[in-house]
């Protein structure tokens, strides 16, 4: 099992948060949605967000005849369910191909630099960064693109950083069937460098380990792998 702790560090390098999984009871990392999430469909949602946006934007005085403004209450709404927050319907989840590791390849596969876009749950402003992650196959082997895929889709929803590190990792156990997966992310948090604060240089490193990436030696062969 897991060990649990955190360690922060602040200055030139950023802000360290690293991470390591326990066991959690099933769902305790779930995004937290309404039973009646699914309820509506698409075009309903983006109808409504539309008038609901139109409202916010005329609260804040800005005038919605204006050219530049009439069209974004609607453009806002579409991205928010058509893109940065797709990956909160189920029906958008990635289908993930597995193949037989019929080369016997029993050492780590890393994919590192992967763009992560998300928002942060708190502020609903963006978390922009790079996700790394690796296995080690028992048995099964994934294309690459779908590593990038799953990491998209749990980016883009309003996110905790934690969170998302935590949901990537269990899925692609669950996918990959195995249990050596390690997963990094290093972000910048707009909540904290347009706002608040404002500090430009700081980033958050999260970071999940199970399987055979919890040996020290296993463990410290990704982190050079992926420049930490």
């Amino acid at each position: 099992m897991s060990t649990n702790h955190a360690v922060s560090r602040a200055g030139k390098d950023g802000t360290i948060l690293d991470l390591i999984r326990q066991e959690r009871p099933s769902g305790s990392f779930e995004t937290p949605m309404k039973p009646d999430a699914f309820d509506l469909d698409d075009s309903i949602k983006i109808r409504l967000i539309e008038k609901h946006f139109a409202e916010i934007m005329g609260i804040l005085g800005l005038d919605l005849e204006d050219d530049s403004l009439k069209g974004t209450p609607k453009r806002v709404a579409k991205m928010y369910v058509k893109e940065i927050f797709s990956g909160l319907n189920p029906a958008n989840k990635p289908a993930a191909t597995l193949f037989d590791n019929k080369y016997g390849y029993n050492q780590m596969l890393v994919e590192k630099n992967i763009s992560v876009f998300s928002n942060c749950e708190h502020h609903f402003v963006p978390i922009v960064g790079k996700a790394h992650v690796a296995y080690i196959s028992s048995g099964k082997v994934i294309g690459l693109s779908k590593l990038n895929r799953i990491v998209q889709y749990f980016s883009q929803r309003p996110q905790v950083q934690e969170r998302l590190t935590i949901q990537i990792a269990h899925e692609l156990k669950a996918v990959l069937q195995s249990e050596h997966v390690a997963v990094v992310i290093d972000a910048y948090h707009h909540c904290v460098s347009s706002r608040g604060i404002k500090d430009i240089d700081t980033t958050t490193i999260t970071s999940d380990y199970s399987g055979k990436f919890l040996n020290a030696e296993t463990k410290s062969e990704f982190l050079k792998q992926i420049g930490l």
